[in-house]
């Protein structure tokens, strides 16, 4: 099992991220992972595919740029993972797309981790000038252009949607075959990408327990060996929650589950019944809410993560 932290603010500034990653670095922790969107509209039509309501579980509409977020983070940190959960993958260009991850992997020292989704706000491609209704197909698409321009002396690519000549791309990223790409999402359609086109799987942010994530990794075996690729390796990644003891983790693990995305800075377990941030005073240029994350991952690592085997974090 491979415990990874879920940087979703949750109140802290946007310097405070380089600081909460290094000290998960030294604690040992497996990874660290970023969430984006490139713009909001004032007024959102959208349905949020994963409350009762259709609406969106945040109010911060604050985002960064995922890949200069995670490069500032990699120059501070010596081993923790880099990931995305999710970065949008039809908005964008894969050439640049491609850049952009191959650019991090190599100044990191290959410490990528593609985690890709489609989106769910239609406002938001039509502001880019990209078409909602194609996304799938064109994720679907840029996977495997990605994967060329990362493996192949000379790649080249012909689809529907995206078709080019042979072309020099270089450096080839420092993970080899190249990084991983996992696909999120809960539709069948989702995991149907996952299984033919991913190196893995990870969870809407919907928080599972064993026996749901059971239910989902059966899925995806199933889907994957009617693909023909359940001899390849494959991730799979869902949201434990604030606070997983080891019991749990270990039941995880049973279910097939290969990484939880934790945010212990939101139990009551780490807080103990005090304010976040009221344990330590925030250091200059540091929040409260720094401090209270901080406090977060130092306990748990040391309650929890502390007892389980280094292969496990």
């Amino acid at each position: 099992m491979k415990l990874g932290l879920g940087l979703f603010w949750g109140g802290q500034e946007p310097t405070d991220l380089a600081p909460i990653a290094k000290r998960a670095d030294e604690l040992g922790y497996e990874s660290v992972w970023i969430w984006e969107h490139v713009v909001y509209p004032k007024e959102i039509h959208s349905k949020y595919p994963y409350t009762p309501t259709g609406a969106a579980p945040f109010a911060d509409h604050r985002t960064l740029d995922p890949w200069v977020t995670l490069s500032h983070i990699a120059a501070v940190t010596k081993n923790i993972r880099l990931g995305t959960n999710i970065y949008i993958l039809p908005l964008r260009n894969p050439f640049l797309t491609a850049r952009a991850i191959t650019t991090l992997d190599v100044l990191s020292g290959g410490r990528v981790i593609v985690g890709a989704g489609m989106g769910w706000l239609e406002e938001e491609y039509a502001l880019l000038g990209q078409d909602f209704a194609t996304r799938g197909a064109r994720a679907n698409e840029i996977a495997q252009v990605l994967k060329a321009l990362w493996t192949q002396e000379d790649p080249e690519f012909h689809g529907q949607h995206f078709d080019f000549p042979a072309v020099k791309f270089d450096p080839k990223p420092v993970q080899k075959p190249h990084p991983p790409i996992l696909f999120g999402g809960e539709t069948n359609a989702a995991m149907r990408r996952a299984a033919r086109f991913g190196d893995g799987w990870l969870s809407s942010g919907v928080i599972d327990t064993p026996e749901s994530a059971r239910a989902k990794i059966e899925k995806l075996r199933d889907l994957r060996r009617a693909a023909g690729r359940d001899h390849e390796r494959f991730e799979t990644m869902v949201c434990g929650g604030a606070w997983v003891t080891r019991e749990q983790i270990e039941q995880f693990e049973e279910a097939g589950v290969d990484r939880l995305l934790l945010a212990p800075w939101f139990s009551p377990e780490a807080r103990r019944g005090i304010a976040p941030g009221a344990e330590r005073a925030p250091e200059p240029g540091q929040s409260a809410a720094c401090a209270g994350v901080l406090h977060g991952i130092e306990r748990y690592a040391d309650e929890v993560a502390s007892k389980l085997p280094a292969t496990a974090r």
